[in-house]
């Protein structure tokens, strides 16, 4: 509409170009530990469920979602700054449960991609979601993120050990159990 306003353009230089929205850009990562402790009373499959509507979310709200999995030997990226949609419930749907936990490993690794994303979108809001039962050895060469953070504990079962509550406050993120959340 403010093209039209100064009448009929004549070359490039006429036309004026409005974004769509005045909201700055934003950018969800999601850290995923998916190791062989969450399949314990079924804390990955109801995860999993809460992640799906996470990122329907995230697709109808024009976020990017970033997805950092660590089970195993050590954190692998498996979306990096996506529109959220099919390929992202897809691998959610066929996502299991095994292996270790590098979680610190890939606390240093979310917290060096976000620096270098800060670099190149300084305008963009971060927010980082760490999914985990917490079930870590220990918490030496902890390394802090550098955006709002909340840790979603998935431990569940009648005995609960409760170390994702210390790895929040180490954290400085919000803290919330699975139970607890009808929503993110």
């Amino acid at each position: 509409m403010p093209t039209l306003l100064r009448g009929r353009p004549q070359r490039v230089g006429d036309l004026v170009r409005q974004p769509r929205s005045r909201r700055a850009a934003q950018l969800w990562l999601v850290i995923l530990d998916h190791s062989a402790s969450t399949r314990r009373h079924g804390a990955l499959a109801q995860a999993k469920g809460l992640l799906a509507d996470w990122f329907e979310q995230a697709y109808r709200q024009r976020v990017r979602v970033a997805v950092l999995q660590t089970a195993g030997e050590r954190p692998e990226w498996s979306f990096q700054g996506q529109r959220s949609g099919r390929a992202l419930q897809a691998w959610l749907d066929t996502l299991g449960a095994g292996g270790g936990t590098p979680l610190l490993a890939g606390l240093a690794e979310a917290r060096a991609w976000l620096e270098r994303r800060r670099r190149l979108y300084p305008g963009e809001e971060r927010q980082l979601l760490l999914v985990t039962d917490g079930r870590l050895r220990e918490l030496t060469g902890l390394v802090v993120p550098t955006c709002r953070t909340l840790v979603l504990d998935i431990e569940l079962g009648p005995l609960r050990l409760g170390r994702a509550t210390e790895l929040a406050r180490r954290l400085g993120a919000e803290y919330r159990h699975l139970d607890e959340v009808p929503e993110i």
